[in-house]
């Protein structure tokens, strides 16, 4: 388990920081402030879309490989790879297409007509986001394949190798050359770039697999086995999208009647604020579901040879893991939001921007125990080969609660109902959580006859 999920944290986490660092330096850029910070705000969820589709293939290829590979069927594990190959790459290449063509739309969609900058600034970043799309999805998806691999620690060094250069250029491309929202972008997708270089050369060099050029022949059979095994990964982030969007439009509405957010040079606050406090959400849910997607391939190899016995200790493990992650990102921000917010411009703005944030902090994020055991569960059962409970559980906590909360409590409360639909809806998915680790526990029995020494 640490073997495997460590690196896989570290990638996930390094993966999130692309667009995080991007805002922390958009935010101590004095000409960009709040207004860069609600644009990035707005594009953000555009991104996680192109996240989604490239986990879908790559998580579920990963599952897929694990069990082939632990079953001895090497025919569908190189194909399925093959697969995932040509499915990623056409289908970047049309969420790119369509990004262009409803440029303005979706911009629209998300809350970018908050007021008129920060429209300007989204269109901006927007742009050159969009050029690195097929760069990241490739990336992102070769990532757990590659792990499958038997190779996390590649997986990991090819995304820090992009964060890096990343790091690097934000700061020469926004502060040296002045470029503003273009700046932080290209220094994104020229990072992305690299991580799926580097993704190839793997690609050319794998250990338990051959490629063949067979295996780019896409398989409508095979497509059928391991997509289904990934459907939870994307739900999981394109629910976040559907959240973003229903979030972002109650923030304009709501905020248009709040005496201090209702006036123009303070409309930005609360949607910058929100997209904060949502991706220091994102580096612990990096870290929860790093956890236990680096359980995928041992879980995934160890049903395949039968020894559930060892795949009911590894889920024990996983939850008392996740519950510490919980209870640590819960001390921080409930003790230290005031610093968590410095980090993001907060000297440059008004006393209004950082009085929202310390309360940001502190009531979207005060159940993320329950967050993170839950978020555990659904990945978990995704690695079991349980891809319909799996895809029900993140539906109803992503999307039936997560954006009907969000679009129900702000009736009621106002701009504050914004804030109370994430602990309300991370409360309700944990009550059935439970009953769903109860039972998950109660099928790994003891491993089959014959099995006990296979692995």
């Amino acid at each position: 388990m640490r073997r495997y999920a460590v690196p896989c944290i570290i990638s996930l986490v390094v993966a999130a920081l692309y667009n995080i660092v991007d805002q922390i330096f958009i935010a101590n850029a004095s000409y960009l402030g709040s207004y860069g910070n609600a644009a990035n705000t707005v594009v953000f969820p555009l991104t996680v879309v192109a996240l989604a589709l490239a986990v879908m293939i790559g998580d579920g290829c990963c599952a897929f490989v694990s069990i082939c590979l632990g079953g001895g069927k090497n025919e569908d594990a190189h194909r399925s790879i093959g697969n995932s190959i040509v499915l990623c790459v056409v289908i970047s290449l049309i969420l790119t297409a369509l990004y262009f063509i409803l440029q303005e739309q979706i911009l629209t969609l998300f809350g970018g007509r908050v007021n008129e900058e920060t429209f300007a600034r989204s269109k901006e970043y927007f742009i050159w986001i969009t050029v690195g799309i097929p760069f990241y999805m490739f990336g992102q998806a070769m990532n757990p394949i590659i792990r499958s691999d038997g190779s996390p620690k590649f997986a990991m060094i090819s995304t820090l190798a992009g964060a890096v250069v990343n790091i690097i250029l934000d700061p020469v491309f926004i502060f040296g050359f002045h470029w503003g929202m273009m700046g932080a972008a290209v220094a994104t997708v020229l990072g992305q770039a690299l991580t799926a270089v580097l993704a190839v050369w793997y690609l050319c060099h794998m250990k338990a697999i051959h490629l063949e050029r067979r295996s780019f022949r896409l398989g409508g059979h095979l497509l059928g086995k391991f997509l289904p095994l990934g459907i939870c990964s994307f739900l999981s982030q394109i629910s976040l999208v559907a959240a973003m969007a229903a979030i972002n439009n109650m923030i304009r509405q709501y905020g248009a009647l709040d005496p201090i957010f209702s006036q123009s040079e303070y409309a930005q606050i609360p949607m910058a604020v929100v997209g904060i406090v949502m991706k220091f959400f994102q580096i612990v849910i990096s870290i929860v579901v790093g956890m236990a997607a680096g359980c995928i391939p041992i879980v995934g190899y160890n049903m395949g040879a039968g020894r559930k016995d060892r795949a009911k200790t590894l889920f024990k493990l996983l939850l008392a893991a996740e519950a510490a992650v919980g209870a640590v990102a819960l001390i921080i921000v409930e003790c230290f939001p005031r610093q968590l917010i410095a980090i993001f411009g907060a000297a440059n703005e008004s006393s209004y921007y950082t009085d929202f944030a310390i309360k940001a902090f502190r009531v979207y994020l005060c159940m993320m125990i329950l967050a993170c055991v839950n978020k555990a569960t659904f990945i978990y059962l995704q690695s079991l080969g349980k891809a319909l409970a799996s895809t029900l559980l993140s539906m109803v906590r992503e999307v039936v609660f997560g954006v009907g909360f969000a679009l129900l409590l702000p009736i009621c409360f106002g701009l504050d109902g914004v804030l109370y639909s994430m602990p309300v809806s991370d409360v309700l998915t944990f009550i059935i959580s439970i009953v769903v680790i109860i039972y998950t526990v109660k099928t790994l029995q003891e491993p089959q006859a014959g099995k006990e020494n296979i692995v």
